[in-house]
C-alpha cells in the first residue's frame, strides 16, 4: 500500500511531523494520509496503538516477541497433532453412531416374517408394514443427514454405499410409495404405501435374497457398526495385504478359468490330441476360485473403501444372476453369498459348457477382483470416496456426488 514504516524511524517521522506542524511535516503528513485514505479497516488506529505500546515496552520486547511467536508455533503444532473437532461435528458423529444403531432395528423389522402376518391382538399385517416402513424412512433420513456433517469417514463411506443401493432400487421403492428427493433423503406417499401389496415390500427387504435392497442395507449397517465414534477429524482406512491377496488369487483363478489353455485337450503318448479334458486340473482351479472368492468377501466386506465396496457389489450381482448356471456345475451360493463346490457334480459336468460359461463370467469377475486388489493395496487411503475438493462421491452414482 506504499507504506513502509519502522518503529524507530517511520513512527518518529510521522509523529514529529504531527507535533511540529512544519511544512515538511505537513507534506509528510499529507502523503501519509493520502496512503491511509485507502485503508478503511482500522489499520491507522492499530498503527497508533503499536507506536505507543512500543514506547512503553522495555528493551526486552524483541525477546518477548520471539518467545510469544515460539509459544504460538507450539500451540499450532499441538493442534495439528491433536486436532479439535467442533461441537457441531461431535454432535453429527454421535447422531450418526446412534442413527445407525436405530436403523439396524428398523431394517430388521422389515426383514422379519412376523411383520407381514396379522397378530392376535387384531393388528393387521398391512398396518404393521406401514408402521415399519415409516420407521425405516425416518431412521434412514436421520443417518443420511448426520453423515453430511460427520467426519467419521469409515462410517460415511457405508452411508454413501447405502444411498447408492437406494438409488439403484428407486423404481421398486417408488412402487410402494417411497421416493428419493434432491438431498438423497426419502419421502413417503402414505396413501400409496397403504395401497401397496405388502408382498412387494417383503420381497424388497427380503433377508433370504442376498441381493435384495434390504439385505444390501443391512450389510452396510453391520459393517458401519464395527467402528466407533471418535473426536478425531477422520478415521480412515488403511491397506490390508491379507484381503488383497484373496482378491489377487481370485483374479488369477478367474483368468485361468476363462483361458483356452486350461481347457486344452489331453494328448496321448504319441502327442496326438484326444477328446478328453484334464478334469482334475480344471477342478483344482475351480476349487481354488471358490476358496479365493470366499476369502476375499470374508475380509473385504468390512472395508470402508468405496472402490472396494462398489466392485464387491458388482461381483455379487454377476454371481447372483449366474447362480442357476453355477449350480449346474456343482457350485452353489448360500444366503451369505459364499460359494461351495461339489466335486462329483463338477467333474461330471460338460467341460465345454464350463469353459463357455467362464469365458464370460470368469473374465468379468477377474476385472472386478483386480480392482478390489488395486484399491486395497495402493489406493486404500486415496480412494476412500472423497473428491479432491473434500466432497463425497458415490462411485457409479453421479446423482449423489457431493451430497456428503
Amino acid at each position: 500500500m506504499g507504506i513502509n514504516i519502522s518503529l524507530n524511524s517511520g513512527y518518529s517521522s510521522l509523529f514529529s511531523g504531527m507535533m511540529t506542524g512544519s511544512s515538511t511535516g505537513s507534506a509528510s503528513m499529507s502523503n501519509l494520509l493520502a496512503d491511509y485514505t485507502s485503508i478503511k479497516n482500522g489499520s491507522y488506529g492499530k498503527l497508533m496503538k503499536s507506536y505507543y505500546g512500543s514506547m512503553q515496552k522495555s528493551s526486552t520486547a524483541s525477546t518477548s516477541t520471539k518467545n510469544s511467536s515460539g509459544n504460538m508455533l507450539e500451540r499450532i503444532l499441538e493442534e495439528k497433532k491433536n486436532p479439535k473437532v467442533s461441537k457441531d461435528v461431535q454432535e453429527a458423529n454421535e447422531k450418526l453412531v446412534t442413527g445407525l444403531s436405530t436403523m439396524k432395528t428398523s431394517v430388521s423389522a422389515l426383514q422379519n416374517d412376523a411383520t407381514y402376518t396379522d397378530t392376535k391382538n387384531g393388528q393387521s399385517a398391512a398396518d404393521k408394514v406401514v408402521s415399519a416402513v415409516k420407521a425405516y424412512v425416518s431412521d434412514y433420513n436421520n443417518v443420511v443427514n448426520a453423515a453430511k456433517g460427520s467426519t467419521l469417514t469409515s462410517k460415511t463411506a457405508y452411508v454413501a454405499n447405502m444411498m447408492s443401493s437406494t438409488a439403484k432400487n428407486a423404481d421398486k421403492l417408488s412402487e410402494i410409495g417411497i421416493t428419493i428427493d434432491s438431498r438423497g433423503t426419502l419421502e413417503i406417499n402414505e396413501a400409496k404405501l397403504k395401497a401397496a401389496d405388502i408382498s412387494k415390500v417383503q420381497e424388497l427387504f427380503s433377508a433370504k435374497d442376498i441381493m435384495s435392497y434390504g439385505s444390501m442395507i443391512a450389510s452396510r449397517i453391520q459393517f458401519a457398526g464395527t467402528t466407533s465414534a471418535t473426536n478425531t477429524t477422520t478415521d480412515s482406512t488403511g491397506t490390508n495385504n491379507t484381503v488383497a491377496s484373496g482378491a489377487a488369487g481370485l483374479k488369477a483363478d478367474s483368468k485361468a478359468l476363462a483361458s483356452d489353455e486350461l481347457f486344452a485337450k489331453i494328448k496321448d503318448s504319441n502327442g496326438n490330441e484326444t477328446d478328453k479334458y484334464d478334469i482334475d486340473k480344471i477342478f483344482a482351479t475351480a476349487k481354488s476360485f471358490v476358496s479365493n472368492y470366499n476369502s476375499m468377501f470374508d475380509k473385504a466386506e468390512s472395508s470402508s473403501n468405496s472402490g472396494v465396496l462398489a466392485n464387491l457389489s458388482y461381483i455379487r450381482e454377476k454371481t447372483a444372476s449366474s447362480a442357476n448356471t453355477l449350480k449346474q456345475f456343482g457350485i452353489s451360493v448360500d444366503a451369505k453369498g459364499r460359494m461351495k463346490i461339489d466335486e462329483d457334480t463338477f467333474k461330471k459336468s460338460d467341460m465345454s459348457k464350463v469353459q463357455e460359461f467362464f469365458k464370460d463370467y470368469g473374465s468379468s469377475i477377474a476385472t472386478n477382483a483386480s480392482l478390489v486388489d488395486y484399491y486395497m493395496t495402493t489406493q486404500a487411503n486415496a480412494a476412500n470416496g472423497y473428491t479432491s475438493a473434500g466432497a463425497y462421491n458415490v462411485q457409479g452414482n453421479l446423482r449423489y456426488a457431493d451430497i456428503i
